[in-house]
């Protein structure tokens, strides 16, 4: 389905890859800012180049190099990722349509996240490791265009961390989280996630989301 009407959140197919819209400036000839889903690769376009796709129950695709399925069955546990796809945020909360968060906390199937985020049992999806049986694959439009040997790249965390090696934070790298307003510093990163010293846990991938953060102090710069 074309779009003429793009909002921030939405899950887009650009060049037969399953991208994220960040944001949408009107002022701009390539009004539209996403990210590829796989990669985060950050990508200028316009509305008549994509289409929109409405993630589903088992739905397959790949985040930051590790493949994940969609199932609004599944009973979340802490370090699960959901998928936030019917946003009704309170007014102490920052997210919005098809956010990815990790979980911390789960009570009666409403979820604190890692982020703070207070989400509620009916505005998520888990998004469980891995590939089932009968799901649909929604990573490409086309899965038959793109080569075996990318597929298989596609889906390696440790291909992404040689590839954006210059782009992956270090210890003591100072960030200003855009929602909140406030400063934090990295204290700890393992293979995929960023710890603050506030204690916030994050997916590196948010990192690369403009709308989110904004690294102020480097610290192997200085």
């Amino acid at each position: 389905m074309k779009l003429y009407q793009v909002r921030k959140g939405q899950f887009v197919f650009f060049e037969n890859e399953l991208h994220k819209v960040y944001s949408v400036k009107p002022m701009f000839k390539k009004s539209v800012h996403m990210y590829r889903l796989k990669d985060m690769k950050q990508v200028l376009t316009t509305a008549k180049e994509i289409e929109l796709y409405r993630p589903q129950h088992n739905d397959t695709f790949i985040f930051y190099g590790k493949r994940y399925t969609i199932d609004k069955h599944a009973k979340p546990e802490p370090g699960d990722y959901i998928l936030i796809v019917k946003p009704t945020p309170d007014f102490l909360d920052h997210y919005s349509l098809n956010e990815i968060e990790k979980v911390e906390k789960v009570e009666n199937g409403n979820v604190l996240t890692t982020r703070d985020n207070g989400v509620k049992h009916n505005e998520y999806v888990v998004m469980v490791p891995g590939k089932s049986e009968a799901s649909q694959e929604i990573a490409y439009y086309d899965k038959n265009l793109v080569p075996e040997e990318q597929q298989i790249q596609d889906e390696s965390i440790s291909y992404l961390a040689e590839k954006d090696d210059a782009l992956k934070p270090a210890v003591g790298d100072i960030f200003l989280d855009v929602q909140n307003n406030t400063k934090a510093m990295v204290v700890a990163m393992t293979e995929d996630e960023i710890v603050f010293g506030h204690g916030v846990r994050i997916h590196v991938a948010e990192l690369l989301d403009e709308s989110k953060y904004e690294l102020i102090y480097q610290f192997e710069d200085n």
